[in-house]
């Protein structure tokens, strides 16, 4: 049954990964990969809503496996971060790449720590 519900967070959360990524990146003329910013960030604040919620018992182990393991695991992504840092540092983007770094890292932990602050404040 738990396989079940991470399988059902998955397959909402991959395509709309890929859908974010190309409506926010076809949005920008640039080689910052703001489309992988973009779901990296959503998933960091959803992931924080979720802890929130389950520190504050709104949110049971189901649902902490729907969205937390299931949707956010295939909206975020650590390897395309990576790949494109990577890139940006071959094709001599250096300073896009290091603030690709930066950015993702701050942004992200600054996302997840609003989140669980929401929870709490709706929850706690």
């Amino acid at each position: 049954m738990n396989w079940l519900l991470v399988v059902a967070g998955a397959a909402v959360g991959a395509p709309l990964r890929y859908l974010t990524d190309r409506a926010v990146q076809s949005r920008h003329d640039s080689v910052f990969p703001w489309g992988t910013f973009a779901v990296n960030v959503v998933g960091c604040l959803v992931l924080g809503l979720l802890t929130g919620a389950a520190a504050s018992q709104a949110a049971g182990s189901h649902l902490q496996l729907l969205l937390g393991t299931g949707l956010c695991g295939a909206l975020t992504t650590y390897s395309t971060f990576s790949y494109e840092t990577l890139r940006l540092t071959e094709t001599g983007a250096g300073f896009h790449a290091a603030v690709n770094v930066i950015g993702s890292v701050a942004a992200g932990l600054g996302a997840a720590f609003a989140g669980v602050a929401v929870a709490q404040a709706v929850w706690g």
